[in-house]
């Protein structure tokens, strides 16, 4: 579930708690709203911690030296040591 559905969830329970005064027998609106928005809440702030742990913080930009390398031969005949 995302933020999205996290607020969805937030503004339903809201809407069941605060906004209706329908009664249905056997359910109680009132607390299934108020646990929906509870559920909302525990989302946005899973959601938001898992967020902040997956910002990557960059390094500032810095120059890449490249090193020019020479090219020697080995004294059994191989180049660099790789054998070809």
């Amino acid at each position: 579930m995302g933020l999205g559905g996290c607020i969805i969830l937030i503004a339903v329970g809201a809407i069941l708690t605060f906004a209706t005064d329908w009664d249905m027998q056997g359910v109680n609106l009132d607390l299934v709203g108020i646990i929906l928005m509870v559920v909302g809440l525990i989302g946005v702030s899973t959601f938001s911690s898992i967020a902040r742990r997956r910002r990557v913080v960059m390094p500032p930009n810095t120059p890449v030296v490249e090193e020019e390398r020479r090219h020697t031969t080995r004294r059994d005949g191989y180049s660099d040591g790789y054998g070809v």
